[in-house]
């Protein structure tokens, strides 16, 4: 098996741009006058989508490399309390705390010393290239909701 090419490979899973958009590009180029916007139908802002991916790649983060880790209480844990970021510095800080734990998850999934395959010792079964694999999908399906969302406020 090639090891270093299924690292890289989980790394641009990770990152984004292939299949679906690449994670920081469209985070830092979406718009905050219209994080707050609801259409109709839509269970979610985007700022609320934005948190929710925030906090639920720190928890797989912070699990994957922490036997310390206490999760947040789900589901209300994984969600904000309110619908529009306070200001556009709060969804900037946003922004940027999911961008540095998506490469940290990247580091530790390109570290040679990480075995992707080892179960995590404090779970029940996960391993690292598990745990990457679904903040990859649960990523990449948040984001996609929130491109509709952009497209449709923008269309209005």
């Amino acid at each position: 098996m090639n090891d270093e090419a299924l690292r890289e490979q989980l790394a641009h899973l990770l990152r984004g741009g292939h299949a679906h958009a690449a994670v920081e590009q469209a985070l830092r180029t979406y718009p905050v006058s219209i994080a707050g916007e609801r259409m109709p139908g839509s269970a979610n802002t985007s700022w609320r989508l934005l948190e929710h991916i925030r906090i639920a790649q720190w928890d797989i983060l912070e699990f994957s490399r922490d036997a310390d880790h206490v999760s947040p209480k789900f589901p209300d844990g994984y969600w904000p309390d309110w619908d529009a970021p306070p200001d556009e510095d709060a969804w900037n800080r946003s922004v940027d705390a999911t961008c540095c734990d998506l490469q940290s998850m990247i580091d530790l999934v390109q570290d040679p010393e990480t075995d992707l395959f080892a179960k995590i010792p404090h779970g029940t079964g996960q391993t690292i290239m598990r745990e990457a694999f679904l903040i990859a999908d649960h990523t990449a399906y948040h984001l996609g909701q929130m491109m509709m969302l952009r497209r449709a406020v923008e269309a209005t």
